[in-house]
């Protein structure tokens, strides 16, 4: 049995969407990062760097939401090709979230919504540069359904973050690809399923902009 521990947050959710896509059991464990649980000595044990998402397998700890989409792929053989260039590329478009659109975002996310000063010229340069960067994810889908030969963990990993666009304030407008691939995904039963957890209810981005609600995606 896995023990996920996660909350709400565009990585959290690649970690329950894969493990819904492989249909494995496995038990969540809410963490509240409102106040700092991520912190706690208990979890630190679990996770040293103090952030969401992080599993538990047989007793194999495992964090780093880029990391455990390859430990579990690779257990179950699915989502990430056995052969060499093929699973190459898959990675590299998971490197390309974990190193471009997951730190560039979380960056607009904090300088749009959260820091206390709004200070324009900083809030552009990010949120130009997660445009700039869904630019790539539009070449690359103009030719294909997803990012590499069939669905894998690279979709996945970019879905969760391109989801969320909206609370960055970029728009997909003059994406179509990228917009027909989001929705593309966003059909599948596991995709549905991931995104209610850890709350068992699914909020979609445009009632948390509605609402004013604050969600924090780091």
């Amino acid at each position: 049995m896995i023990d996920l521990y996660t909350s709400s947050t565009p990585n959290g959710q690649k970690v329950s969407i894969l493990l819904e896509e492989l249909d494995v059991p496995y038990v969540v464990h809410p963490i509240d990062l409102g106040t700092f649980e991520q912190k706690s000595p208990e979890y630190l044990r679990i996770n040293p760097n103090g952030r969401i998402p992080a599993i538990v397998d047989d007793g194999f700890a495992v964090f780093e939401s880029g990391a455990i989409l390859i430990y579990l792929a690779e257990k179950h053989g699915r989502f990430l090709p056995a052969d060499a260039r093929r699973r190459s590329e898959v990675i590299q478009w998971l490197m390309f979230q974990m190193a471009g659109i997951g730190p560039m975002q979380g960056q607009a996310n904090v300088f749009h919504r959260y820091f206390p000063e709004k200070l324009p010229a900083v809030i552009d340069r990010y949120q130009n540069e997660v445009r700039r960067l869904y630019g790539v994810l539009e070449a690359r889908l103009a030719t294909r359904p997803y990012l590499c030969d069939e669905y894998s963990i690279a979709d996945i990993a970019c879905w969760t973050w391109v989801y969320h666009h909206g609370w960055a304030g970029v728009s997909l407008d003059g994406l179509p690809h990228v917009q027909e691939w989001l929705d593309r995904i966003n059909t599948r039963p596991a995709v549905d399923r991931g995104m209610c957890v850890p709350g068992g209810q699914r909020t979609d981005v445009s009632e948390l902009l509605s609402t004013g609600k604050q969600i924090i995606t780091q």
